[in-house]
């Protein structure tokens, strides 16, 4: 039985949902085609995945295939309560979840989502692995294997086969290639942007914008801020992402360096304590802080308790931290994930290929049940071509095609 906050938001819930359907081709096929096929038959699975639209559709859509689906949130303000209501409503699913949890209600409702035995899990960040393999550890002996989302849950279960601690496979779908190139550069960047424009209604141009970390997501975050006409300062530990940033056309120093240059500051590392009590007294007087990785630990909001005279809330999702030097700083969304915990997310149409995606590695795990190793597992290839393709014929964009001549030759090693 799902725990929602309100079941009578569903029919909002269910609007948003049928609008991202509207705009998620790919998504629409597979549940056309697993409507008629019912390859999850048997099958449970737990999503813990950001629980807005775009992740029930992709719930519905697995349910669609015979799947019986719990779903919880994988951030306590990513959450939105009408999607909740309404994918709550839908046959086969069960939702444990509710907007602005408290850490221990987050705990609680991925206990509750993993509580019937998944079969195959779908995670954002690797809290369903880290519950799975320390508290439940009684669920791994029927666990097919998993899907993981975001860089840092990738980060978090190479240290785990590292240690040989990985005791299921799962699939990097973070790593796909239709994954990281449009969701973590296109997706982020846009999303980041439409988050703090709406949050702040500030004007971007003129400004100075600091980004931490020069990954796929930070590159799209630069990016959009370069085109909003800010002038961009990068941070970087890696020397090669560093000289990449640079040949870009951006500064590149250490932060702190940047900390008394920035109007807003963006952390997208995976890392922890990337702005910290070193950094904020530096800072100008109104800086805007966020932060557009996985796990709110980036920006030192603890910092910012300890060293703060005073504080307030200065417009939804921003609190203002005054300091002894008189300046106020304004952190958004408590320092968590911001494109998602003070806005919609990723466009629809940039998760239409990346929940493509991750239904189709569900899929690969269940027909090759007993045949994979407990590691990190690529995405095959033909399903990174497969979503490629759909999403090229559904954009009306054709593309040239090997001859067999050619592929023989680029296949062979002799004239």
């Amino acid at each position: 039985m799902s725990i929602i906050r309100d079941p009578s938001l569903a029919p909002e819930g269910r609007k948003k949902i049928d609008w991202v359907k509207a705009n998620m081709p790919i998504l629409r096929g597979l549940e056309q085609e697993f409507s008629q096929t019912k390859p999850f038959t048997g099958l449970k699975m737990t999503v813990s995945v950001h629980l807005e639209a775009k992740t029930a559709y992709l719930v519905t859509v697995l349910a669609a295939g015979g799947a019986k689906v719990a779903a919880a949130g994988s951030n306590p303000l990513s959450t939105q309560d009408d999607v909740a209501a309404g994918l709550a409503a839908f046959d086969n699913v069960e939702v444990f979840a509710w907007h602005n949890q408290s850490d221990a209600e987050y705990r609680a409702h991925l206990e509750d989502a993993v509580a019937f035995g998944p079969h195959i899990i779908i995670d954002d960040g690797g809290d369903l692995v880290s519950l799975l393999h320390t508290k439940r550890r009684d669920l791994l002996p029927r666990l097919l294997g998993g899907c993981e989302e975001t860089t840092t849950g990738i980060l978090r279960l190479a240290a785990m086969e590292k240690e040989g601690a990985l005791q299921c496979p799962m699939i990097a779908v973070n790593n796909a290639m239709c994954k990281y190139l449009f969701d973590n550069r296109y997706g982020t960047g846009q999303s980041v942007w439409d988050a703090i424009n709406r949050t702040t209604n500030l004007i971007v141009c003129g400004k100075t914008v600091v980004v931490a970390g020069y990954g796929w997501c930070g590159k799209g975050v630069a990016m959009r801020a370069k085109g909003l006409g800010a002038k961009v300062v990068v941070t970087e530990i890696d020397p090669v992402k560093a000289i990449e940033a640079h040949m870009d056309g951006f500064e590149v120093m250490p932060m702190i360096e940047a900390a008394p240059l920035g109007d807003i500051f963006i952390t997208v590392t995976g890392c922890k304590d990337v702005i910290t009590r070193r950094h904020f007294p530096l800072m100008k007087n109104e800086a805007i802080l966020c932060n557009a990785g996985h796990f709110d630990c980036e920006v030192s909001r603890s910092d910012l308790e300890n060293i703060c005279v005073s504080k307030q809330e200065r417009r939804r999702n921003i609190m203002g931290y005054k300091l002894e030097n008189g300046r106020t700083l304004n952190l958004i969304a408590g320092g968590r994930l911001v494109n998602l915990a003070a806005g919609d997310g990723h466009a629809a149409e940039i998760m239409d290929m990346s929940f493509a995606i991750q239904a189709l590695s569900a899929l690969y795990l269940a027909r090759n049940k007993g045949k994979l190793a407990n590691k990190l597992i690529p995405v095959p290839k033909e399903i990174d071509d497969f979503v490629a393709g759909v999403k090229l014929a559904a954009l009306g964009i054709a593309y040239d095609v090997l001859s067999e001549e050619q592929a023989r030759y680029l296949a062979g090693w002799t004239e």
